[in-house]
Parts: C-alpha cells; structure tokens; sequence
C-alpha cells in the first residue's frame, strides 16, 4: 500500500508554465527547488517568497528559481527562471527583465 502524499497542492499559473517550456524547466524540478531550496529570498510582489537551487558545473554554474505564494493550504508558481552564472545572497532575486516586464512589477 501507498503512503499518501503529504505534500501541499500546487497550482501553476499560465506565466508559470510559459517560462517552464522557454527555460526548459520540468514540473517535478521546481517543486524539487520548493521542497528543497538552496536559499530563500523575499519576492517581487506582494506576499511572495523566492527561492533557488544551484546547478549546472564549475564551468558553467546557472541557478534554477521560482517565485511562488503561499494562499489557502495551496502553493502558487508564479513565474520560474534560470539565471546564469551566481547570485549574492541577501540581495532581491536576480529576475530577468523580460519576467518583470509581464509581470508588470517594474
């Protein structure tokens, strides 16, 4: 017999989900990065969490983020990037223009 799942329902946005297939980002790798983060940051918007995973090599290091909201026992996938190279912990998540532009939070 299964143990039932004990984790929280996720809820993918549209914006989500676009960034997903433009980044190459699979489902199961950023709930990897929500269940697991590297480091956690205050979000952009309003009641939002930022959090990220490192990955890729020495060579070539990139960090995989998502921005996601926390709202009625659900966890909402805002939007979801990579960001080439390493970010300076403390400092706002490293988000790329284009992410900020159709989120309209410049």
């Amino acid at each position: 017999m299964w143990l039932k799942n004990k984790t929280k329902n996720f809820f993918w946005t549209k914006h989500s989900r676009e960034k997903m297939k433009y980044y190459n980002l699979s489902e199961s790798r950023l709930k990897r990065v929500y269940r697991h983060p590297y480091r956690v940051e205050f979000g952009i918007a309003p009641d939002t969490m930022a959090a990220m995973q490192p990955a890729g090599s020495k060579q070539h290091p990139y960090e995989v983020w998502i921005m996601y909201q926390l709202k009625d026992g659900l966890i909402k996938i805002i939007s979801a990037w990579r960001y080439p190279g390493k970010s300076l912990a403390g400092d706002k998540p490293p988000i790329p223009a284009d992410i900020l532009n159709e989120l309209d939070l410049n």
